[in-house]
């Protein structure tokens, strides 16, 4: 059975656990929190041997799965599989493995496959065996116009209520950062347990998790969103940031991906490159996209631009640099951009 995220919870505490599960999207706080919740309940109902299998290129051997599966317990006569599968595509072996566990699903495990990419391209004759036995969790990205009632229901899990003008203040500080929501919202009920906030309370206890950073600015551009990199870009200005100070960052960013866009041009692994490239689990789908929009050569003159943009900063080329880098976030937001950089 395929189920949304917001109702899944309500589902697993209503009926036996599963042989499988598939939980999977690009929204990290709620993967987690799903994934959680088998997990404990999975505990609770003495499934106390865990085995986490990490998917982290071709180099994974799916034997492990199979063969640990078919293993008897040495600790626990119930055993849940933790098999964590970044891309959200296992290869044919894997398809493989998985589909012959949903055939003949082992006696007290369970398998919790958790990805951190999906779309519809991504599904397959493995997901639709963990569907037939199990549930598979889709997570979609919140959406701006559902962000305010995220936030109402979540402040209303940890005993809290909100008038909706404070709601949309909180919205409007955390900025689609769910992580930062979650932290604000656990915050507010340790500071004032039991409240009903109006929004001068709400603007007194919530921190500005929206602060503008450039790592924030480059993940923006990345995800394609150009208008709220523009934004973010602005904002840093008048907060009195210096380019100089900004584009070490960016350059730095900038090269890690022009060297893995260099390795997925040739045919390499680019999974690997990003765990030696130290890319956080998190963001490999956003990196993984951003190398869909542009060819490796556009990745390198996107580098050369900020050596440029750092250049006119110091005084030494003439130009604003400003423009220069909002137009160079542009560029790099805009699938096959064709973007003038120099201007």
């Amino acid at each position: 059975m395929e189920l949304r995220a917001d109702r899944f919870e309500r589902q697993l505490a209503s009926e036996p656990l599963r042989p499988a599960y598939l939980i999977a999207g690009t929204e990290p706080l709620i993967v987690q929190e799903c994934a959680d919740a088998v997990r404990a309940k999975a505990r609770a109902e003495g499934y106390l041997e865990r085995e986490v299998l990490e998917v982290s290129g071709r180099e994974f051997d799916w034997n492990d799965l199979t063969m640990g599966v078919a293993s008897l317990s040495l600790f626990a006569t119930r055993r849940l599989f933790d098999l964590r599968l970044p891309s959200g595509k296992p290869d044919k072996d894997g398809s493989k493995a998985i589909t012959d566990f949903c055939d003949n699903p082992a006696p007290d495990t369970i398998l919790m496959i958790t990805c951190q990419d999906w779309s519809k391209k991504h599904a397959g004759k493995w997901s639709e065996a963990i569907a037939r036995i199990g549930h598979v969790v889709t997570v979609w990205p919140v959406k701006t116009s559902e962000l305010n009632d995220w936030l109402d229901r979540r402040l209303r899990s940890r005993g809290l209520s909100a008038e909706p003008a404070a709601v949309q203040l909180l919205a409007e500080r955390i900025e689609g950062n769910l992580l930062a929501a979650a932290q604000e919202v656990e915050k507010l009920a340790l500071l004032a347990p039991g409240a009903r906030l109006d929004a001068g309370r709400m603007e007194a206890l919530v921190a500005d998790s929206a602060r503008y950073d450039v790592f924030k600015l480059v993940e923006a551009s990345l995800a394609g969103e150009s208008q709220r990199a523009v934004r973010m870009l602005r904002s840093l200005q008048l907060e009195g940031e210096q380019v100089p100070g900004l584009v070490p960052i960016l350059a730095m960013e900038l090269l890690k991906i022009a060297s893995l866009a260099r390795i997925a041009a040739t045919g390499g692994n680019v999974a690997n490159a990003m765990r030696d490239a130290h890319v956080w689990d998190t963001k490999q789908a956003l990196y993984r996209r951003a190398l869909e929009k542009h060819p490796a050569s556009r990745w390198e003159l996107f580098v050369a631009e900020a050596g440029r943009i750092d250049l006119i900063a110091k005084g030494r080329l003439g130009g604003d640099p400003w423009l220069a880098l909002e137009r160079l976030l542009v560029a790099m937001a805009q699938p096959k951009a064709r973007v003038l950089l120099a201007g």
